[in-house]
This record gives structure tokens, sequence and C-alpha cells, in this order.
């Protein structure tokens, strides 16, 4: 099969979850596509293609960017780095704030996010830009170089693009 119908099946595999996690929200599930290890595959090939060879690490956001930064690490032969939640590392090295699409939250990255590294930046939707945008500045902050993002699927209608244009996203819904 090609890359691009694998593409094609990994999108199918996306669920809808209609109003959650509150009314009116369209969820969009991306665990059957984790689940299926050919989709998986071509998808985070998909995602580090545009970056080949300009980045040394990974980072990916909480939580289901982790999956996809995981896999994107070990099939590039990079390093990992996680952007937690605010309180979820024991020595968070930097913090960045950012406002959601129903409240704030802020990212912690550790001290093994070292200045000099040149960082590729997952996660898995692309909404209103914010947590992307904070991840950017979290290594940023840290004197890292983000090389680039990209994301699984963005929700068109949230207008995330504007907050972060130059990000490389698979599917739009």
């Amino acid at each position: 099969m090609s890359a691009t119908s694998e593409i094609a099946r990994a999108r199918s595999l996306i669920r809808v979850v209609p109003d959650h996690p509150s009314p009116g929200v369209a969820f969009q599930d991306i665990t059957p596509l984790l689940a299926d290890a050919r989709a998986l595959r071509a998808c985070v090939e998909a995602l580090v293609a545009p970056f080949e060879g300009r980045f040394d690490l990974v980072a990916g956001l909480e939580a289901r960017g982790f999956l996809l930064a995981g896999a994107a690490a070990v099939l590039t032969g990079t390093g990992l780095v996680p952007l937690r939640k605010a309180g979820r590392l024991p020595a968070p090295a930097a913090r960045a704030d950012y406002t959601l699409e129903y409240g704030t939250a802020s990212i912690e990255v550790s001290e093994d996010l070292r200045a000099g590294s040149r960082v590729l930046l997952l996660d898995d939707v692309l909404a209103t830009g914010g947590t992307l945008a904070a991840g950017r500045r979290l290594i940023e902050a840290r004197g890292a170089e983000v090389v680039g993002a990209a994301c699984l699927l963005e929700l068109t209608a949230l207008g995330g693009r504007a907050v972060v244009p130059d990000t490389h996203v698979l599917f739009a819904a």
C-alpha cells in the first residue's frame, strides 16, 4: 500500500465522539489510529518527514503528544523531551502559561532540555494554538531551537493556524 493510501486509511480510523468532554464538542479520538501499527507508523513518518535531519530531540505535549513524540524519537533515533502539565515534574526548569478554549493552563519542561538542542515539537491536535505556542515558548526559554511543529489533526474552526501558522498538519477536521 502506498504512503498516501496508508495516510488515508489512518484518517478513517479517527473516531468522532459527540458531546465529549462537554455538550457541543465533537471529540476527535485518535485511540483507534494509535492501536493500528501500520497507521501509526505512516502518520509518524509523515509528521517527521518535512524536518528530517534537522532535529536531535522530539518534544511531545502532554498527553497524546507524548505518544506521537515517543514513536517519532524511536523512528528517527533521536531523544525525547516531554512537555508536562504544571506540577507533574519533580524539578521543572521552565514553565509557560497559555489560554485554552475553556480556561488557562501551564506546561513545564525539565532541565534535560539543553540550550542549543534542535527540537521538533509534536502534538495530536491543533485547536486554538495555545498549547503549541506555549510549547514553542517553553523550548525557546531553555535556549533550544524549535526547528518545526507538527500535529496529527487540525480543528480548523478554532483558528489555531493563526497562532502557529507554520505547523505541519496531516488531517483537517
